[in-house]
């Protein structure tokens, strides 16, 4: 059996965006009705993906906002990020879209592995003003993964926790690929 693969990812995007409903939802397979802000949790959860085993540390951050400073504990000995909005809120979209710019300013323009999440796409349409291809879009011009999810569906919201697993490995191998390591 392969060695188990540390990753620690932390959770970011505006207040009540579901943040850490999507991480409960992961690590619990619960989803809580009442909103409680956050201030910090930080979660654990062990995954096999293909034949590789993974240690993965979720930080659960409180909300940010345009003004939120970018704490060090957010940008040192982080693997990968999962920036999320709520598709019923320009504003987190907006916000999200400014997280990744201090991201960006303090990590510096190397590539981060990073989805973002477009959660709450079970709430009505009538409720939306996010367009999914809004989402992609952003996404793209990052250079990250994307997808739509609702913290109530543990698929999902296991899903979202793969991709990023799966991102941190692919910028990693790619960093080694143009380097050429070589594993001894």
């Amino acid at each position: 059996m392969p060695l188990t693969k540390f990753r620690k990812v932390v959770i970011l995007g505006y207040c009540s965006v579901g943040k850490s409903s999507l991480a409960l939802q992961f690590v619990k397979g619960d989803f809580n009705e009442d909103y409680d802000p956050t201030i910090q949790n930080t979660w654990s959860k062990t995954l096999v993906i293909g034949f590789d085993e993974y240690d993965l540390q979720l930080m659960d951050t409180a909300g940010q906002d345009e003004y939120s400073l970018m704490p060090h504990s957010f940008v040192l000995c982080i693997h990968g990020y999962v920036l999320v909005y709520s598709v019923t809120s320009l504003k987190s979209f907006q916000i999200a879209n400014e997280i990744h710019a201090k991201l960006q300013e303090k990590r510096g323009k190397s590539r981060m592995p990073i989805v973002l999440v477009g959660n709450k796409n079970d709430l009505p349409s009538h409720n939306r003003e996010v367009k999914m291809e809004d989402g992609k879009k952003l996404a793209d011009s990052w250079g990250a993964a994307f997808m739509e999810a609702s913290a109530k569906d543990s698929e999902k919201s296991h899903l979202i926790f793969t991709k990023i697993i799966e991102e941190i490995d692919r910028v990693e191998s790619s960093f080694c690929y143009k380097r050429k390591c070589q594993v001894m």
